[in-house]
């Protein structure tokens, strides 16, 4: 169902918007026709409505930033040859659409770039991870057939060489939204990894710091864990009567947008 809040006035934005998954994610998973489950869980339907043109784009489930970001720039000249976008990308998302304008020659075709939840200076988990999981997690990736390339580049190490070699493009617009999961938006399942982010960086939504998240000129900050900021209900918060549907914060995205001129 769609908020009032979410339809109330909102603008339609002359050019589409795309949004862009982030590590391990999808643009729908389907059988047939039927679509079981959108990694932007609802939200196209919910923009699409009010007039929007939204289009979701599919990239590497587990590549590296350089490689999902040309996947994003060969959705974006197949689907939408001709025309400027807003990019709206969650987590590793945002850092594939940051690349993308830097440093493929796609500024011109984007007008705006918001991050949802994205590590700009990458997360303490991925270095935990890399530290004690790699040895585990690599081969497998390699028995499947897939990179291992997004755990590397997500390091904070990482994130400060592609901070120094991926400047804002001018002319292009940037902003973000950063998750705050304190309790009680804060559900068991995310304990572990929110401590570890908490004790190197504070606030966080499970994986990604407030710090980190905030980029460009302006930084939101929702109350939610890391898949609430794409509308995957939390079963803590919705027990506890605190959880609302994401509808009205996207349409905040585009409204900001809107009265950027857009």
């Amino acid at each position: 169902m769609q908020s009032a809040e979410c339809r109330a006035a909102l603008p339609r934005l002359s050019a589409p918007i795309v949004l862009v998954h982030g590590l391990c994610g999808f643009r729908e998973l389907a059988i047939g026709r039927a679509v079981l489950a959108e990694y932007f869980r609802g939200i196209p339907g919910q923009l699409a409505a009010t007039g929007n043109r939204v289009f979701a784009a599919e990239v590497s489930p587990t590549g590296g930033v350089a490689a999902r970001a040309a996947d994003l720039r060969r959705f974006l000249l197949r689907e939408l040859p001709n025309e400027p976008v807003h990019l709206v990308g969650h987590s590793m998302g945002g850092l594939d659409a940051r690349y993308m304008v830097s440093r493929l020659g796609m500024a011109s075709r984007v007008l705006s770039v918001t991050t949802v939840g994205t590590p700009h200076r990458g997360t303490p988990f991925a270095d935990w991870g890399w530290q004690r999981l790699r040895r585990w997690v690599v081969p497998v990736l390699d028995w499947v057939g897939l990179s291992h390339q997004a755990f590397i580049d997500l390091r904070t190490d990482s994130c400060a060489r592609f901070n120094e070699d991926t400047p804002d493009v001018p002319g292009v617009r940037y902003y973000s939204v950063a998750g705050v999961s304190e309790k009680p938006w804060r559900g068991p399942e995310w304990e572990p990894t929110w401590r570890i982010v908490h004790r190197a960086e504070g606030p966080n939504d499970g994986l990604v710091s407030l710090r980190s998240a905030a980029w460009g000129e302006h930084a939101d900050v929702w109350p939610a864990d890391h898949l609430n900021l794409v509308n995957w209900p939390n079963r803590r918060a919705r027990r506890r009567g605190v959880w609302a549907e994401r509808a009205p914060d996207y349409g905040r995205v585009v409204r900001r947008l809107a009265a950027a001129g857009f």
